[in-house]
């Protein structure tokens, strides 16, 4: 019991009985001796033996414990299709959230731009000797001017954002 519990645990920690020795400060021999049932360790030891393999000493005393199994080929597959279908989905979703921001960024340019052309230039009219209407009628000329040079580069730009996130069939 022992010498497998031993034996099991210095395998599932990673560790080569040269790595154990050291770490314990014995010859690797020693490991050996115990891995074959040819001796066993003494209450130091067995006591310095579970904290490097940060294992009980009952556990090491105890039953044969049994490796565990390494994750087989169809277990794997399994894991890395639910993996793939979940990071396909997210790359949907992300792709249906660019699309329907594309669309929104279009409808609100066109809203603008029916809101502004049935404005006109009434602004143009207003008694500009009344300082807060005069600041009100330079934000509406300013926003205008900006809307009509930017508007198109973002509507365009938005169009071709709805075509490259559009679903493929």
């Amino acid at each position: 019991m022992l010498k497998d519990n031993i034996k099991t645990i210095r395998k599932s920690k990673g560790l080569s009985q040269e790595e154990l020795a050291i770490k314990l400060n014995v010859v690797r021999q020693t490991i050996s001796k115990w891995e074959q049932g040819l001796s066993v360790p003494d209450s130091e030891l067995l006591v310095s033996l579970s904290e490097v393999l940060d294992t009980p000493v009952s556990t090491l005393l105890g039953e044969n414990i049994t490796e565990q199994k390494e994750n087989s080929l169809k277990e794997i597959s399994e894991k890395l299709e639910i993996i793939n279908l979940q990071l396909a989905q997210k790359k949907e979703t992300k792709r249906k959230i660019w699309h329907w921001l594309f669309i929104s960024i279009c409808i609100i340019l066109i809203l603008i731009f029916i809101s502004l052309a049935t404005l006109g230039n009434s602004y143009m009219e207003w008694d500009y000797n009344d300082p807060e209407l005069a600041v009100l009628g330079v934000g509406v000329h300013s926003f205008i001017w900006l809307f009509v040079r930017i508007a198109p580069i973002i509507f365009i730009g938005s169009i071709v954002g709805i075509c490259l996130t559009r679903k493929k069939q």
